[in-house]
This record gives C-alpha cells, sequence and structure tokens, in this order.
C-alpha cells in the first residue's frame, strides 16, 4: 500500500511558475513508477509526466519544454516543477503511482488546484 499527499498548488499567472511535490508513504518508493495526472473541467484525466526508479521521464507533447518531474527516493518525494504555465494548464494535478511491474495506477493522491489566469 502506498499513501499519497500533494501539496504546491495554486493560483499564477500566465508565464509564471510552480513546483508540485508529492510525499509517499507506506511500501518501498523505489519499486514505483511515480507520475503526475490532470483533470481540467469537462475532459478526461489525462498523464503529465511519469519517472522510473532510475529517473528515465515520460511527458505528454503539451508540457514538454515547460514542465520537469523529479524524484527523491531518500526522501520518497516526486517533484513537479511547472514554468511557462498557460492558461490551459488549469486543473487538479493528481499524484499516482504503480509498481514497475503492473500497468495499472494503483494508488491516487488527493489531488491539488492549479490555476493559471491573469
Amino acid at each position: 500500500q502506498v499513501q499519497l499527499v500533494e501539496s504546491g498548488g495554486g493560483l499564477v499567472q500566465p508565464g509564471g511558475s510552480l513546483r508540485l511535490s508529492c510525499a509517499a508513504s507506506g511500501s518501498i518508493f523505489s519499486i514505483y513508477v511515480m507520475g503526475w495526472y490532470r483533470q481540467a473541467p469537462g475532459k478526461q484525466r489525462e498523464l503529465v509526466a511519469a519517472i522510473i526508479s532510475g529517473g528515465s521521464t515520460h511527458y505528454a507533447d503539451s508540457v514538454k519544454g515547460r514542465f520537469t518531474i523529479s524524484r527523491d527516493n531518500a526522501k520518497n518525494t516526486v517533484y513537479l516543477q511547472m514554468n511557462n504555465l498557460k492558461a490551459e494548464d488549469t486543473a487538479v494535478y493528481y499524484c499516482a503511482a504503480r509498481r514497475v511491474d503492473t500497468s495499472a495506477w494503483s494508488y491516487w493522491g488527493q489531488g491539488t488546484q492549479v490555476t493559471v489566469s491573469s
């Protein structure tokens, strides 16, 4: 079992930056793939970025070059640095985890709101 708690959301102007954090507890952090999803009103939840224990990353095309996912296995924490934010990045952002030997994202945080508006 893994428990995930996000923090760092808020209101930011277009072009601004935010850093989301996700603290994990309850299991061996390093065996999990960590990811950030987001869901905007009226839209499906989408995978924004993911990172495996060794550091390899994946990004949605819409955030490449602007967002950076990282993890600190010693602190059981994953981060999402978001730069040059746009209005279309407005969404609830969710931290998620899955075991490396499965494809199902089994664990989810409660979500944190990110609003990009002037």
